[in-house]
Order: structure tokens, then sequence, then C-alpha cells
């Protein structure tokens, strides 16, 4: 057990608090809580890599974390009305699409090994950063207007792109 995955294994106790945070419209605390767990992904990141802390574990617990986290977030505000259904559905289906995809290979006997691609790192920043808007406006009082539009639809096109860069990956290892 390294300090990376025990940072990770504390992201994920964060998750339901978080969700428990927005349920109840404590958007203070929430906003703080998703900042928390932000900031503990890129600690973990950075010391797995450059204090040469990486493992297995890790490399599979990560993005668990990261996913539950953004997909468990996202449900969430929509559930709440803060951000729009059409993208949490986009957002959820990028993941059960990646998850298909390896679980599918794996079935077919042509185990496939997903790792993050530049258009997938800028989507995952970006679905960060308008979960973290979309709490934090809440937490200010501050009201977004175009600004949170702007940013859906960035969020939406670098899904559809991340998507359609996994499919076309998935598609070639399939065919290979």
């Amino acid at each position: 057990m390294t300090i990376p995955n025990l940072i990770t294994i504390g992201r994920l106790f964060l998750v339901p608090l978080v969700i428990v945070m927005i349920v109840g419209a404590n958007w203070d605390a929430a906003f703080i809580l998703f900042v928390v767990a932000g900031i503990s992904d890129a600690v973990d990141g950075f010391l797995a890599k450059r204090c040469g802390m990486a493992s297995e574990l890790g490399a599979w617990l990560d993005p668990v974390a990261d996913k539950a986290l953004i997909v468990s977030i996202y449900i969430t505000l929509a559930v709440v009305g803060a951000v729009p259904v059409w993208l949490v559905v986009l957002v959820v289906a990028r993941d059960l699409m990646i998850v298909a995809a390896v679980i599918l290979s794996w079935l077919l006997d042509k185990p496939l090994t997903i790792a993050p691609i530049v258009v997938s790192k800028l989507n995952t920043a970006a679905q960060i950063g308008f979960a973290a808007l979309a709490l934090g406006s809440r937490a200010f009082g501050i009201e977004l207007g175009s600004v949170a539009l702007a940013c859906e639809l960035l969020v939406a096109l670098l899904t559809v792109a991340s998507m359609t860069a996994y499919l076309a990956f998935w598609l070639r290892h399939m065919a290979g």
C-alpha cells in the first residue's frame, strides 16, 4: 500500500460526502470537498510518477476513483437541477462505452489496455472544471449565464471527441 494509493482511497471516501452535501444544498462544503478531491488526484498522480510510488493497484484504483467522483457528482448535480441532464447522459455514456469496450475485448480474448490520450485528459480536466464551476457558483452565489453554457458546450465537445477517439482505437484493436 503506497501513499498515492491511500490518497486515492481517501478520494473514494469523499465521493459520498460530496453527494450528501449536494443533495442537502450545502454548496460550500460540497465545493470544498470536491476541490480537495481534485487536489488529491493531482497529488497522488505526482507522487506516483515523480517519486517512484506507482503501483499496479494504483493504476487500477486511480481511474476508478476518478470515474466514481465525476459520474457521481454529475448525476447528483443533474438530480438537483444544477447541470443539464443531456450533458450527464453524454458524460456517463462515454464512461460506460469505455468500460464495455474493455470488458468485451477481454471476453473476446483480445484484452485491451486503455491509456489516457490527450483529448481524454482535456476532457477530464473540462469535466472536473465544469463541476467545480457549478458547485462554486452555488457556493458563492454567482450567476454564470452564458459562461455556464459555453462550459457545457466545451465539456460536450471534448466528451464526444474523447468517445470518438477511444472508439476508433478500440475498433483498430479489435480488427488487428
